[in-house]
């Protein structure tokens, strides 16, 4: 138990989200996103926001708690046992509410950070392109300032959020001489404002998310759309990177110890050869294992949030507990599924689901190939 590291109202604030999780969301609902016959966690959304439990570090007057870091993630484990795509939808008002309140007017917080909170808006993040992932600066949508307005073209894809959300947040070229870098503004884009489903995408897991690809044609937004300074746009990326990749983290421990409790309690039940297979070491051994990667990545992720809690610059810290906890809660659902057998591979068990879920945290907010990148680039 990881209870040592959390204070008083970080343990209430997780059993609160316990709480919710168990008794408050629909497991109907989970099945219709899988099947596809949902596009939107809509209601799940509304709960939270109804319940107080989105964006938890933000101000009070935006419907926030005002909470730290370490806090959010000892929620977001919680959620994470409901799955990826639960997970995401729990997590975007943290992350797009980041670059909101950091570097949003007021009028912005007001109109977009505050109702996102209620559960009343829905919001969405477009970075990928499909020339640039990994390689977010490589950005080719292009904002063009026209009077008191810029005009955008462009696309982004594998948007969580391009069916369902409200509004996005996204990025596009306003310097077109400047380096990478420095050439990126941040924009808030209702979606009447003409944004376009150009492709709905077929996922292997995280259904139910309205995952897209949207398009930007000759569309035309206010320059009160701009999210920060102009040319400013890595500073809020960087921002959000945080939240981003610390949901990932955390979210990952709970699907991983959501599929290893399942498989701990059939190897207590099953027997093989006289005995229950819990009494094999190629079995116990397994648990032993995954736990232990499991309890690690709690404490990298609570360090990393604890950083964060600081104020101080937490790249290397934040990196290190996507790669490692993405990974480590991959290897216990995967583990799950091969103490379970041939039932772990079937829908009786929600391991097979896990699997299809857990295997997108380890690509999505940066491939671990990036966080290793990035942490040798800290360390050196």
């Amino acid at each position: 138990m990881f209870d040592v590291l959390l204070t008083d109202e970080e343990k209430a604030i997780r059993d609160e989200v316990r709480s919710f999780v168990r008794d408050k969301v629909d497991r109907e609902l989970i099945i219709k996103m899988d099947s596809k016959e949902k596009e939107y966690p809509y209601e799940f959304v509304k709960a939270a926001g109804d319940a107080n439990l989105l964006g938890l570090r933000f101000e009070k007057k935006y419907g926030g708690r005002e909470l730290g870091w370490v806090a959010e993630m000892a929620a977001i484990e919680e959620v994470g046992v409901l799955g990826i795509a639960l997970s995401c939808a729990y997590s975007l008002p943290s992350i797009i509410g980041e670059g909101i309140a950091k570097f949003g007017t007021e009028e912005q917080k007001r109109e977009y950070l505050l109702p996102t909170l209620q559960g009343k808006r829905i919001g969405g993040e477009g970075l990928t392109e499909p020339r640039s992932g990994s390689d977010f600066f490589g950005t080719v949508t292009t904002a063009i300032k026209k009077g008191d307005s810029f005009i955008i073209n462009g696309e982004k894809r594998f948007v969580a959020g391009g069916v369902g959300a409200d509004y996005f947040l996204i990025y596009a070229k306003t310097d077109f001489k400047a380096k990478p870098h420095e050439s990126l503004s941040a924009f808030l884009i209702d979606r009447d404002h003409g944004v376009r489903v150009e492709e709905e995408y077929e996922l292997m897991g995280c259904r139910g998310m309205g995952a897209a690809r949207i398009v930007f044609e000759n569309l035309e937004v206010p320059e009160t759309a701009l999210l920060g300074e102009t040319n400013k746009g890595a500073d809020v990326f960087n921002a959000m990177m945080v939240p981003e990749r610390l949901t990932s983290a955390a979210g990952s421990v709970g699907m991983g110890q959501a599929a290893l409790e399942i498989a701990i309690r059939y190897a207590d039940k099953r027997e093989a050869f006289g005995r229950k297979i819990r009494r094999f070491e190629g079995i116990s051994f397994k648990v032993a294992k995954c736990m232990t990667d499991l309890d690690a990545a709690r404490g990298l992720v609570f360090r990393a949030a604890k950083v964060a809690d600081t104020g101080r610059w937490c790249r290397k810290e934040v990196s290190q507990a996507k790669a490692f906890a993405t990974e480590a809660g991959f290897r216990a659902v995967h583990e799950a599924m091969q103490i379970m057998g041939g039932i772990g591979y079937t829908d009786v068990y929600p391991i097979e689901r896990l699997y299809r879920d857990a295997r997108l945290a380890t690509i999505w907010t940066g491939s671990n190939e990036v966080q290793w990148l990035i942490i040798q680039n800290e360390v050196f």
